[in-house]
């Protein structure tokens, strides 16, 4: 089981990045698909929610109007369009995996600064 997370780096305040997830060796279709984020010193946090069949989405309450989740089973990935960034939205993301079991990724560092 692998969950791969790429398109993180640095941004400024105000603009756009857009995080990819690529799951293997998993059913993918059958998992409903999150995004977490954890800042240096903080808890993790739940970002994004988004359901097995991308039907129903639901959002943090500080990234919403701003972020969006959303997949493609054919592809196997999640992804997360993140707009209008903040230097608070600096952090680790973390996608997220659950049904009966539940996998993690490693993470992508993403840094807003100007």
């Amino acid at each position: 089981v692998q969950l791969v997370e790429s398109g993180g780096g640095l941004v400024q305040p105000g603009g756009s990045l857009r995080l990819s997830c690529e799951a293997s060796g998993f059913t993918f279709s059958d998992y409903v698909m999150r995004w977490y984020r954890q800042a240096p010193g903080k808890a993790r946090e739940l970002v994004a929610t988004i359901t097995s069949d991308g039907g129903i989405t639901n959002y943090a309450d500080f990234v919403k109007g701003r972020f969006t989740i959303s997949r493609d089973n054919a592809k196997n990935t999640v992804y997360l369009q993140m707009s209008s960034v903040k230097p608070e939205d600096t952090a680790v993301y973390y996608c997220n995996a659950i049904r009966l079991a539940t996998y993690w990724g490693q993470g992508t560092q993403v840094t807003v600064s100007s």
